[in-house]
């Protein structure tokens, strides 16, 4: 999968937006996870300026960017979550 989303992109910032095209296409959304006990919706991802993916958090009217690597999965995951495992992958280099 990491060789799928990074193939053409030859930078690391290039090969951060392409996993957060295939993540943000394959990510069955909204889905709910648990952040510091607290139940969020995870609604969209985006790719913050520092080429990090993040999940955006929301509950109620509050909300709030966490990044994807820090994430915990609901169980069962939602489909597409094999994304974001790349990613991890990818970011940890291996």
């Amino acid at each position: 999968m990491i060789e799928e989303a990074i193939v053409d992109a030859y930078t690391e910032s290039a090969q951060a937006g392409s996993f957060h095209v295939m993540i943000d296409q394959e990510l069955r959304l909204p889905f709910e996870t648990t952040v510091l006990g607290v139940v969020v919706r995870i609604k969209r991802v985006d790719i913050s300026e520092a080429d990090e993916i993040v999940a955006v958090c929301h509950r109620g009217r509050d909300r709030q960017a966490i990044p994807i690597l820090e994430l915990p999965l609901p169980d069962p995951p939602p489909a597409g979550w094999e994304w974001i495992e790349a990613y991890r992958r990818w970011a940890r280099g291996l």
